[in-house]
């Protein structure tokens, strides 16, 4: 159930604004994850919107795509527990978070002098599905570090 909240959130957070700039005090843009990533493709950044998309889209839907099937009853007693378990913790080590927010954070420093940068809600709800992921992969690869495994199970009986 919390993985099913977690992906509307991230959802949300993908398709509502995470920062308005206002230049000089006229202009106003408001971007989305999704617009953004988007623009930078409209605009020919065709290695930055694979890196945005890559790791803020995909990847991200790719892991909880992992934890639906570690979550699944049908799983938990398959074979395929370890494959799953080693794609989880590969995708630990590409956390969506670091990526974002160090993107925030440069358009942020970058544009300060011309532009003032708001945060929207978007960035927080996208925020909130990272740490809920963060969670739920935590919660999930400790209980399965509790199952027993084939030589316990086969010394027990």
């Amino acid at each position: 159930m919390l993985l099913a909240i977690t992906f509307g959130i991230f959802i949300v957070g993908l398709i509502t604004p995470i920062i308005t700039m206002t230049k000089f005090v006229l202009l106003e843009n408001t971007f989305s994850v999704l617009s953004g990533a988007l623009g930078l493709l409209k605009e020919g950044q065709f290695f930055l919107f694979v890196v945005i998309t890559g790791f803020s889209v995909l990847l991200p839907l790719l892991k909880m795509a992992v934890l639906y099937q570690l979550l699944s009853a049908k799983q938990q007693a398959s074979a395929h527990l370890d494959r799953y378990l080693h794609w989880m913790h590969l995708f630990g080590k590409w956390s969506m978070l670091d990526v974002f927010v160090v993107a925030v954070l440069v358009v942020a420093v970058k544009l300060g002098a011309i532009a003032s940068v708001e945060m929207r809600v978007g960035l927080y709800a996208f925020t909130a599905a990272v740490v809920l992921t963060m969670y739920i992969t935590a919660r999930v690869v400790s209980l399965t570090d509790n199952l027993p495994t084939d030589t316990q199970e086969t010394t027990v009986r």
